[in-house]
């Protein structure tokens, strides 16, 4: 998109997106989402990501998400343990190892610099 728009976060439609068997812990999380924005050189991001609950692992992105719904609790490696729910923003630095322990349906809005 090349203009400005709106979208309404709570109930936009999502994509399915992958979610590699390594990064599970435990249950079986479902990851959906939709880039909304991306810059022209591909080095930010803009958009929503939602996840079901369960235990997965990631390497994080620079990147700022506000929480829409649901909760979860984020354990970075060396560093915090961050409980997130409605409202809440979180910045999480790249390269932070983090797991996810999600408790109900995670939906973010984020923004992601590459």
């Amino acid at each position: 998109m090349n203009h400005s728009f709106v979208v309404h976060v709570p109930d936009a439609a999502l994509e399915p997106e992958p979610l590699a068997h390594e990064q599970i812990v435990s249950g079986t999380p479902v990851v959906t989402g939709k880039v909304l924005w991306e810059s022209a050189d591909g080095r930010q991001l803009r958009g929503i990501w939602q996840i079901t609950p369960g235990v997965v692992t990631d390497t994080e992105a620079d990147e700022l998400f506000v929480v829409i719904s649901g909760s979860a609790t984020i354990e970075v490696e060396d560093g915090p343990t961050l409980t997130v729910g409605p409202g809440d923003m979180a910045v999480l630095r790249a390269g932070d190892r983090t797991t996810w322990t999600v408790h109900e349906t995670l939906r973010k809005a984020y923004a992601i610099n590459l």
